[in-house]
């Protein structure tokens, strides 16, 4: 019994290793590849589809997260006197964590996924394998642009989330709290600084490295069928998610100790 229980540990952490060895792999040669630049209008294509498209859903996701921040932090702050720090902490709080994570992870949702299903099904159809036979790396020409979209993409969405999710906020406290716009305004004056914004951004682009990577390494490697093609995209969005929450910890230690 134990000798099984050691094996199957032991298999576990070599296919992790393995796994994790091929996403590096994978991700070196994509960086490597950006020394030839693609076409600006796949890249364009792929901004429009995989960034322009989820302002949608970014906007209410912030948008209600704000709000929903500031109706459970605004009576309490309120109540010890604190009322006049209310603008700041909300600021602070989606400029350095909620904004980046929840783009991230809305964008791991929507853009991952829809990476995933595009390629694994080009991986199924063998149209990835025509691409080698016309002596096109099909790296360069299918994960860079959809890198550079993500890595350009997302850091704007989160910029747009962080205005929408402040503005949430402010119209809570307003309406709710009871506090006046000018103190809000005032609170993000005087406590938010600019590498609240930049550290936030900078998690951004490298959420979108991890999104495109993992979608693309879940597309290249699906198994065949149509069952594959959504086996595939829902470990990319399940794996994408993971990672980036992990990510997340390690980028904050790094930025705001």
């Amino acid at each position: 019994m134990l000798v099984r229980c050691l094996e199957k540990i032991g298999a576990f952490v070599l296919d992790f290793l393995e796994y994790v060895g091929e996403v590096m792999l994978l991700t070196v040669e994509t960086f490597h590849q950006l020394r030839r630049l693609p076409r600006m209008r796949h890249v364009l294509t792929q901004m429009s589809h995989l960034g322009v498209d989820s302002l949608s859903i970014v906007t209410l996701t912030m948008l209600f997260t704000g709000m929903v921040m500031t109706l459970q932090i605004g009576h309490e702050f309120v109540r010890f006197g604190a009322q006049s720090t209310i603008g700041g902490v909300i600021t602070i709080a989606i400029g350095r964590e909620l904004g980046p994570v929840l783009v991230g992870v809305v964008c791991a949702g929507r853009v991952g996924s829809a990476i995933t299903a595009e390629i694994s099904t080009m991986k199924v159809t063998e149209q990835i394998d025509a691409l080698r036979v016309m002596a096109t790396n099909p790296i360069g020409y299918l994960i860079v642009p959809r890198m550079l979209a993500c890595v350009v993409m997302i850091p704007l969405l989160t910029v747009f989330g962080d205005a929408v999710g402040v503005v949430g906020g402010w119209i809570i406290a307003t309406q709710y709290t009871g506090i006046t716009s000018h103190l809000y305004l005032d609170s993000i004056d005087m406590f938010v600084i600019t590498h609240d914004i930049t550290g936030g951004l900078v998690k951004a682009a490298f959420f979108g490295v991890i999104i495109a990577v993992l979608g693309c390494y879940y597309g290249l490697h699906a198994p065949d069928g149509a069952e594959g093609v959504g086996k595939a995209t829902t470990r990319s969005v399940v794996a994408a998610i993971v990672v980036i929450f992990m990510a997340n910890c390690f980028l904050s230690i790094i930025l705001y100790r």
